[in-house]
């Protein structure tokens, strides 16, 4: 084996170590630093992947500093990086077709895989998974910190905490990680705001609001709310047994189906309702 080669192995050993056995995560890239991912060791044997896009948009306007959106997906447990990137907000769709609503327009993007054992981030033992939205966001924290402290560029814009569904409960829970870490000097960044889209917090508030925001929207009748306020599925699904997620966060076992059928209820009796004119009978 030659000098060169020897040299050669030992730079691929070395990344391969950082970007699957932890270290600071800006392992791997594109060429031209559009793209960089990695993996963070947030815990011993416990990594989280993350996956950063540089806007080509992105500006210097010392007075409009350019922003990052950390996007936190939902489930709990599904991808962002595969289902928030690929699939919503990325600058390429799940055919790998450039996507002309990417947020990349507007700011940088930051996707995650969390928590540990979400996509791509895994534990090495299975008692490392987080038993609670606290222990994620201070898994989160963490990775912000190997990702932040040590790039100045970045510390100079600010970020954005963005979650959808259950996404709204970590970030919420991540923005006073974020904040305690900053005032303990811990975590070199501007906290810019944190936005929930469609946050999936308290099941049984949003439910029982239904009824009443498709009546506002003339979705439904007067009919159709009464027969949202009786439906008998509505009780079931509010006595319903809870899994537990985390300890402490529960969710009813068939929540998806009985939201559905809720929804399919009060929308059929406005149809069974109301005129072609719009005018309930």
């Amino acid at each position: 084996m030659t000098k060169f080669h020897l040299v050669a192995l030992t730079l691929f050993s070395a990344v391969l170590f950082f970007l699957f056995r932890g270290g600071f995560a800006m392992a791997a890239g594109t060429s031209d630093g559009s793209e960089q991912w990695g993996y963070v060791e947030v815990r011993p044997k416990a990594h989280i992947f993350w996956w950063y896009y540089k806007s080509p948009y992105r500006t210097q306007d010392s007075n409009n500093p350019w922003p990052i959106i950390l996007w936190l997906q939902g489930g709990p447990g599904a991808s962002g990086v595969g289902t928030g990137n690929f699939e919503e907000v990325g600058p390429l769709n799940s055919f790998l077709k450039p996507r002309n609503s990417t947020w990349l327009k507007k700011a940088d993007l930051l996707f995650v895989d969390n928590p540990v054992g979400s996509g791509y981030s895994y534990v090495e033992d299975k008692t490392l998974l987080v038993k609670t939205d606290e222990e994620a966001a201070i898994d989160l924290t963490t990775l912000l910190i190997e990702i932040f402290n040590t790039n100045e560029t970045l510390q100079k814009s600010p970020l954005y905490i963005v979650g959808e569904s259950y996404g709204g409960k970590y970030a919420v829970t991540l923005g006073l990680s974020v904040l305690k870490a900053i005032e303990d000097k811990k975590l070199k960044l501007i906290l810019g705001g944190i936005a929930l889209g469609d946050s999936w917090i308290s099941p049984e508030d949003y439910v029982v609001s239904w009824g009443p925001l498709l009546k506002d929207v003339s979705r439904i009748g007067g009919n159709g709310l009464i027969e949202a306020n009786r439906w008998e599925g509505l009780k079931t699904f509010l006595s319903l047994d809870r899994t537990p997620i985390y300890s402490g966060h529960f969710v009813p076992v068939d929540q998806p189906c009985v939201a559905l059928e809720m929804v399919g209820r009060m929308t059929r009796s406005y149809i069974s309702t109301t005129k072609i004119n719009g005018r309930e009978k």
